[in-house]
């Protein structure tokens, strides 16, 4: 992949003559920035396709971060590669004084396989848990990546004028990591990605979206996506032919009762106005029709706002989970592991970030979104500083879109330029304090 990626960057001499010459005063940098964007557009666009045709699975993305590093090098930024597995961080030093900013942007695909009428769109397959797959980026990381390294590039430009630092971080793994390994926003922080490299003060991402078009955008203050949390369930009885139940303990069974009993938990056991969700996604168990098998495993996620909550159900799981196996004479296991917590907006940093997005968009594409069920491992660095997360329009008007992670999402290329421009624009303002 590397020798043919190279083709779609652009050399770092041309690049910063081509953009130096844009008119405008150096010292207003934000009048700078919406020709830059037009300038660079088709690039960028021409290397989204190429993400877009070649997507990794998350904690696999080699070939992207190659490519993400080989462009950042190219405009001469500090680079370090191979952070969280295939994670890269890019550091791009103003020539001013000024504080320190983060940029997240996403790497990786799902295992989906696309269904969408794009001519770059994705043919990869590979195996995921033992099962052949698709691939696609049926989320739209690769607008997300696009949309960083056309921000870079539009930075780079201006760097001698630019206030302060902007430390861009090309994130692996925002699905979740294969079974048994870690990754993500997690392990980055973990191997000192905030001690090693500045560390921002504020942090910015961005996130494509099917509920908005082209040139629209999203955002709320406070909580905004939901703390993740994956269990795994194992309930246990006793083999048996189909046809002598009674010699059974029966965990087919069981399973059914606290699939059933599970749901309570929010229905009986939680505030009404408390947000929460329990879903079981997974159930397995058997091998054969007339066999009672000796295990059934139970696969899902629980989803709130509140650690407090978030406490309260697994403690009700393992009631329920307990009650039911003791009452058929099996016996269970649970795995219950906290991903994500809930990403929350700065309220203060969602304020300042409004009034930038309403004067580059107009306020009538700037949206208050509500909060959602999906979740985010943009929180852990959103956890550590004030944080804004947003949501970007990707439908062109007049067309249709599936739901992410379906296949049929298809982000339109419009919605690249509109990223472009939003956030470089956030970070230039952040970095000149909003004047």
């Amino acid at each position: 992949m590397r020798a043919s990626h190279r083709r779609l960057l652009p050399p770092a001499a041309a690049l910063a003559l081509a953009l130096a010459a844009l008119p405008a005063a150096a010292a207003d940098l934000g009048a700078r920035i919406d020709p830059a964007v037009a300038s660079l557009t088709p690039e960028i666009v021409e290397i989204r396709h190429h993400i877009h045709q070649n997507p990794e699975l998350g904690n696999r993305e080699e070939e992207t971060a190659a490519l993400v590093a080989d462009h950042l090098r190219e405009l001469g930024l500090e680079v370090e590669t191979g952070v969280a597995h295939t994670g890269v961080v890019g550091v791009l030093r103003g020539g001013q004084p000024g504080p320190v900013v983060g940029v997240r942007a996403d790497m990786d695909a799902l295992p989906v396989t696309e269904q969408t009428d794009f001519p770059f769109r994705s043919t990869k397959r590979t195996t995921y848990l033992g099962q052949e797959v698709g691939v696609a980026h049926a989320c739209g990381h690769d607008v997300h990546t696009s949309v960083g390294l056309g921000v870079v590039s539009v930075l780079v430009a201006m760097k001698d004028d630019l206030p302060g630092t902007v430390v861009f971080l090309f994130q692996s793994a925002e699905e979740g990591p294969p079974p048994g390994e870690e990754g993500g926003a997690s392990l980055m922080l973990e191997e000192g990605v905030f001690e090693r490299f500045p560390k921002p003060e504020a942090i910015f991402a961005l996130h494509a979206f099917h509920d908005f078009e082209v040139g629209e955008v999203g955002l709320n203050p406070g909580a905004t996506m939901a703390s993740v949390d994956h269990f795994v369930a194992r309930i246990r009885g006793k083999q048996a032919h189909g046809a002598y139940p009674h010699l059974s303990i029966d965990p087919v069974v069981m399973a059914a009762q606290a699939v059933t009993a599970l749901q309570t938990i929010r229905s009986r056991n939680l505030p009404a106005l408390a947000p929460s969700v329990v879903t079981v996604g997974i159930i397995r168990g058997g091998e054969r029709f007339n066999i009672i098998p000796e295990e059934v495993r139970l696969e899902g996620t629980v989803r709130t706002y509140d650690e407090g909550i978030r406490r309260q159900i697994e403690a009700r799981m393992r009631e329920i989970l307990d009650g039911v196996t003791r009452a058929g004479g099996g016996s269970f296991e649970l795995e219950y592991r906290n991903n994500a917590p809930a990403t929350l907006n700065d309220d203060e940093l969602t304020a300042r970030a409004r009034q930038t997005l309403e004067r580059v968009l107009g306020p009538e594409n700037v949206y208050t979104t509500e909060p959602t069920m999906g979740g985010e491992d943009f929180a852990f660095f959103a956890n550590e500083v004030p944080g804004v997360y947003f949501r970007l329009g990707v439908v062109e008007p007049g067309t249709e879109s599936g739901a992410i992670h379906t296949p049929t999402f298809r982000a339109a290329d419009g919605s690249v330029a509109v990223g472009m421009r939003a956030m470089t624009h956030l970070v230039v303002d952040y970095l000149t304090g909003w004047e």
